[in-house]
């Protein structure tokens, strides 16, 4: 059954006020806007749900089709790729582009928001390994620090807010653009060193939700494996923690908890 705008409200009011769900009451208000505009009765959820994505693609669509040469099947090919704003459409390519000028080892991923085509994405989460550096050796700060230089001094960092041996957190800018003449804001950018055999645990913590972590911990925990960002490791019959399993991918880490894989985006 459709709820009434009134129901509606109510709902996302107690969401705020009761429950203290902010993304729940934010949601919920989105859709009761997208609902009330909808010129005839909708019958079923099913019908609600699809005409709520249809406005976010068609937002997203228009928004990509003000640029010269991006038509809307190009736009719509973007969008797929997870890309729902100008910015995102270039600063991606920018990032893993100049890695590769560096050293073309470099394994990286960037995470966060981004990676699950969240509609916004506030601050930029890079992770990096290289195939010879692993858990076992000894901190290695120059593979962070060599990438952390070049983007100063292509002014792509603009500051630097702190700087160790395995994380860097700044702040970066896009620099303006001919063709269309925007300026870029300064965005919070995080770039994390992490050993190659510990790299797809950190993937995934960094990519996911909270929430999500959270859930996914408490089934490995039930399935006898305690994971966190760095690790997945079988409990033994005393409740410690036995060594590490080999992680390839991030699909290694649902086989071993009997989990459905899940894309980054869902």
């Amino acid at each position: 059954m459709i709820q009434t705008g009134r129901e509606n409200v109510k709902l996302t009011n107690y969401e705020r006020n009761v429950n203290r769900a902010i993304q729940k009451y934010n949601a919920y208000r989105k859709a009761a806007s997208v609902i009330s505009k909808y010129p005839q009765k909708i019958k079923n959820g099913e019908e609600a749900k699809k005409l709520i994505r249809n406005d976010d693609t068609s937002s997203s669509i228009n928004f990509l089709t003000r640029v010269t040469g991006i038509g809307s099947a190009a736009a719509r090919k973007f969008l797929d790729e997870g890309v729902k704003t100008l910015e995102g459409r270039r600063w991606r390519p920018f990032i893993l582009q100049e890695l590769e000028l560096l050293v073309t080892e470099y394994i990286r991923a960037i995470c966060g928001s981004y990676r699950r085509s969240a509609e916004s994405s506030g601050d930029i989460d890079i992770l990096l390994t290289h195939p010879n550096y692993t858990s076992m050796d000894e901190k290695q700060p120059k593979l962070l620090h060599a990438v952390v230089e070049r983007f100063e001094s292509i002014g792509f960092i603009t500051d630097t807010l702190s700087k160790g041996d395995t994380k860097c957190m700044g702040v970066c800018q896009l620099q303006q653009n001919d063709d269309d003449g925007e300026e870029y804001l300064h965005r919070r950018i995080d770039i994390r060193l992490i050993p190659k055999d510990q790299y797809y645990c950190g993937v995934l913590y960094f990519t996911v939700s909270d929430i999500f972590n959270k859930n996914m911990r408490t089934h490995a925990l039930e399935k006898g494996f305690t994971l966190n960002e760095y690790t997945i490791r079988p409990v033994g019959v005393t409740g410690m923690a036995r060594e590490p399993l080999v992680v390839d991918s991030e699909k290694d880490i649902f086989y071993y908890i009997q989990w459905k894989y899940k894309e980054h985006s869902e």
